[in-house]
């Protein structure tokens, strides 16, 4: 497995006037972005490169299917992956029309022609039954109100075979993270209670999937699992 983070680290730096305050956080690029990590998420350059390369670890460098990105915010963490994986057919949906307008930019600027971008809700998912081979959620839903809604419909698009992973915040697992979530990030609406524990995670896409890996690199959990076929 080769360093994801590092490829998208250089391509956040190379970007320069379409990089955001968001970006430079959430790549753990910028001083702002880093003090942000180690303070509320207790990340440091070492552990913001873990979770994100677990988090992707799922799909092989050479995939060659059709995936699922939900949401895809402004696409700092996934465009250059996908720049990676020519041959894969790459669909990205957001609910907002801003942060999917800056990753159709960073495609656009990286010369992606094997990604489409689709609007719309991940609890009413426009597209057909067992349509992708992988779905990939990146740290979006804690954000989602409705994440019953939000787990059933990424099943139903996942064809049987395929693989459901990534990340997003958990309680119970940092209490220093936690506490910001509690304290700022729900009251600004950042993120939506209710939210999972790397347990009830594990125990939730085991009755679903069968079997699931899930794992935390501090509050971050991290989950990979396979949609059984029959």
């Amino acid at each position: 497995m080769s360093d994801r983070h590092g490829q998208i680290a250089e391509s956040y730096k190379q970007l320069g006037e379409m990089s955001s305050f968001y970006d430079g956080m959430i790549t753990n690029t910028t001083l702002s972005g880093k003090l942000i990590d180690r303070v509320i998420w207790g990340l440091d350059s070492k552990l913001a490169a873990q979770w994100l390369n677990d988090a992707l670890s799922a799909i092989p460098e050479d995939f060659k299917g059709s995936l699922l990105e939900v949401p895809v915010g402004t696409g700092v963490l996934t465009m250059p992956v996908y720049r990676t994986m020519p041959e894969a057919e790459i669909t990205c949906l957001d609910y907002s029309a801003d942060m999917m307008k800056s990753a159709e930019k960073r495609a656009e600027a990286m010369n992606l022609k094997n990604v489409t971008f689709v609007q719309g809700d991940v609890g009413k998912l426009p597209f057909a039954d067992e349509s992708f081979d992988c779905v990939l959620f990146l740290n979006g839903f804690h954000a989602f109100p409705d994440k019953e809604a939000a787990y059933r419909e990424t099943y139903r698009v996942l064809k049987p075979g395929g693989i459901f992973c990534g990340c997003f915040y958990i309680e119970k697992a940092f209490k220093r993270t936690d506490w910001f979530i509690r304290h700022l990030y729900v009251p600004k609406g950042f993120f939506t209670p209710p939210f999972e524990t790397e347990e009830s995670l594990r125990r939730r896409l085991q009755n679903m999937y069968g079997e699931a890996h899930v794992h935390t690199v501090k509050a971050e959990g991290i989950f990979r699992c396979v949609k059984q076929k029959g």
